[in-house]
């Protein structure tokens, strides 16, 4: 993590995302609460969640539209259009206006999908391949860590502040990332368009997972997987209630435990990547992830917070190479494709998984649907783990990591 911290460039790009990611840790369950004070439905507030996902149905079109521009100004723009997209939200006053907050929630959904394709493509365009996983793991971490305090902090801000003010310190951290990425200097060829016929453009990312051995038995093992894990969300609690006898606030212990996890993941999957290669890495990063999800199943806080650990080091690994496969084996022309075809394969399964979740956890014991989870990624990591061949562990040493 330490060479590509070294680059310039990237010390840059790395400074300008982290300031957007505080923003983020800040709002993102400030929607959920807002709603729930204008309107104190439970319901009306879980739609936040609907709303920020829904624009992922439409991500292969956000793909698309990356791949038409240099990565560094869309990534200025799309960053301003993400503060300008916020300031609707100062004019939420009642119950009436809640439906401000669910556009400007979809509105962020767009921007999630927009600027992390585009930011698979600066990356690649911006280092050399043995330093993906290293800058892939270093924002990993930065965006696990804020989630440890962002969240609450946000709560407190808008108890204190309002929604208004949350929004507003929000719009200030996607300005600062603008400015910062803008001061970049890095060499990029310009965007080519690969086919004359509009559909075909459309699905070339789709197309090319299906083709590319690696990226279609990753994708799949990953959809499999994220098809069970989206279940833990509301299962969870139960765990908090029945197994532990203790009240919903007791989440934000649970939550930081795996946050730790997270974090150790993020710093130290490069070096496995580097070692196994990036298929290898993922299918264990599985195969911990279920294990750690077994391990809720049992009514003892010690054991349930070490599953939590081993969870969360699980899905920081998974994530970050299942970034850096996508970012190694895919032309720079088709990146923004890819990136959005394989996030809207891997999602879709998950959204999935959570409202399934929701609707069994009240009529069947956690503990099976924990076991669901598990027996589900344990498959996902076995369907996974003969592919390991097709991406090669890479070699220490570092080369030059800035394109000229």
């Amino acid at each position: 993590m330490r060479a590509v911290l070294r680059i310039p460039a990237f010390r840059l790009l790395f400074t300008g995302l982290a300031a957007s990611m505080v923003g983020d840790a800040l709002l993102i369950l400030v929607f959920a609460i807002w709603v729930k004070s204008l309107t104190g439905s439970n319901g009306a507030a879980g739609l936040v969640t609907l709303f920020v996902a829904a624009p992922y149905a439409l991500a292969p079109l956000g793909g698309w539209l990356v791949d038409r521009f240099r990565h560094r100004p869309f990534l200025v723009v799309a960053n301003l259009a993400s503060a300008l997209a916020l300031l609707p939200l100062f004019a939420v006053r009642d119950a009436t206006d809640v439906w401000i907050i669910y556009a400007v929630a979809a509105l962020y959904g767009i921007s999630s999908v927009t600027i992390a394709a585009a930011l698979n493509g600066l990356l690649k365009d911006l280092l050399a391949e043995n330093l993906l996983a290293d800058a892939n793991g270093a924002l990993q971490t930065v965006k696990e860590g804020l989630r440890l305090g962002g969240p609450l902090a946000g709560a407190a801000l808008f108890a204190t502040l309002g929604g208004a003010a949350v929004a507003a310190i929000d719009a200030a951290t996607f300005v600062v990332a603008a400015a910062v990425i803008a001061r970049m200097r890095s060499r990029e060829d310009p965007p080519v368009r690969s086919d004359p016929r509009w559909p075909s453009e459309l699905t070339a990312g789709v197309t090319h997972l299906r083709t590319d051995p690696a990226l279609r038995r990753m994708t799949i093992a990953m959809a499999i997987g994220f098809l069970v894990s989206g279940i833990t969300e509301s299962a969870v609690f139960a765990v908090i209630d029945q197994g532990l006898h203790r009240p919903p606030e007791f989440v934000g212990v649970l939550t930081a435990a795996q946050g730790i996890g997270a974090i150790v993941g993020g710093l130290r999957v490069a070096r496995l990547i580097a070692g196994v290669g990036e298929l290898t890495a993922i299918a264990a990063g599985m195969a911990a992830a279920g294990l750690g999800n077994g391990l809720y199943a049992l009514p003892s806080l010690p054991v349930i917070l070490i599953g939590l650990v081993i969870t969360g080091l699980g899905q920081a690994t998974m994530v970050v190479g299942f970034t850096t496969v996508l970012q190694r084996r895919t032309p720079g022309p088709l990146i923004g494709r890819v990136s959005t075809a394989a996030e809207t394969l891997v999602t879709g399964p998950q959204t999935i998984s959570i409202a399934a979740g929701a609707a069994l956890v009240s009529v069947v014991d956690y503990r099976l649907l924990l076991m669901v989870v598990t027996a589900g990624m344990l498959t996902a990591a076995v369907r996974l783990w003969p592919a390991r061949h097709l991406t090669a562990p890479t070699p220490p040493d570092h080369p030059v990591q800035v394109r000229r």
